[in-house]
């Protein structure tokens, strides 16, 4: 069944220089216990569509469409948002676990603060001792403070906060920035395992190598649009779109020369270009790449491409 359709799903900031497009038409569908990756360049759009699908978009205006098991999410209003579903059927694990703990309370306090954020009425003990639990670290960690847990395990304290009332849907974003090699290794075998027990997630990150290892489906963003969207093994073995394919070949491997880099700067995104938005920096670009393209079907999904147009 569709677990997560979204459709033409646009968001917007004010700022003093006028409206921010940070998310712009974008198209995606999810089954249930499917797992998806968003990956692009900073300022893409990445974080602001995981905010714009659980409503946290602070000083935003989202459009479009958002159904969640066949419910439209932003139709409903916000009161009726945050009692049925936020947290308790989307969560997110917001980027930087550093800026995300408050210094000044323990851990076990501030479990028990998104507990009455949410009206839950059952035994906090128990549900927080399961959160911790389920992310491999001690029941002593619920009585210090922040600035006495290593990054690792300030990063699974925040994935512990987003499982807390075992949502079906979690938004990582950057779940394994800032961490050194090994604790990244461990962050991505935990949500390896919540995704073995039915978890549906959506990874966003800038690291290819590791939505090849969690992602179903993958969507690339660029210039606030999701360019292409198809599943897992199609985006890697068969990329389309000519930023796609600059993308993996960045990636560092054992057996190719050294890495390629995509020049030049991703577009502004206060004013959008009519055309094609990555038309400045395609080395395939010609004439019809003067207008936007749409969406071009794939065997999995789609693409933003004229040299998709009759294929």
């Amino acid at each position: 069944m569709v677990f997560l359709e979204v459709k033409g799903l646009s968001s917007k900031y004010s700022s003093s220089n006028g409206p921010v497009y940070a998310v712009d038409d974008v198209d995606f569908l999810l089954d249930d216990k499917e797992s998806l990756g968003i990956a692009g360049e900073s300022a893409c759009g990445k974080s602001t569509l995981g905010l714009s699908l659980i409503r946290m978009l602070s000083g935003g205006k989202t459009q479009g469409e958002i159904s969640f098991e066949g419910e439209s999410l932003l139709k409903i209003n916000e009161s009726e948002f945050d009692e049925k579903y936020r947290w308790k059927k989307i969560s997110m694990i917001f980027q930087g676990a550093m800026n995300s703990l408050d210094p000044v309370f323990t851990i076990d306090e501030q479990f028990i603060e998104i507990l009455k954020q949410h009206k839950f009425e059952g035994d906090s003990k128990k549900i927080i001792l399961d959160a911790i639990n389920s992310v491999s670290l001690n029941e002593h960690v619920l009585k210090k403070y922040p600035h006495e847990l290593s990054g690792g395990m300030k990063q699974r304290v925040i994935i512990a906060m987003a499982l807390l009332l075992k949502p079906k849907f979690v938004i990582a974003d950057e779940p394994t920035t800032a961490l050194d090699v090994l604790i990244q290794a461990q962050i991505v075998n935990l949500l390896k395992n919540l995704k073995k027990g039915g978890m549906s997630f959506m990874l966003i990150t800038h690291d290819l190598a590791v939505l090849s290892e969690i992602a179903d489906k993958i969507g690339i963003m660029y210039g606030g649009q999701m360019i292409e969207f198809g599943s897992s093994p199609d985006i890697y073995k068969n990329p389309k779109h000519p930023y796609t394919q600059g993308l993996l070949e960045s990636i560092p491997t054992l057996k190719g020369g050294p890495p390629k880099y995509i020049k030049g700067i991703p577009p502004s995104l206060l004013e959008p270009p009519t055309e094609c938005r990555f038309i400045d920096r395609c080395p395939k670009v010609f004439d019809k790449c003067k207008k936007l393209p749409p969406k071009f079907k794939t065997d999995s999904g789609y693409v933003r491409c004229w040299l998709y147009e009759d294929k």
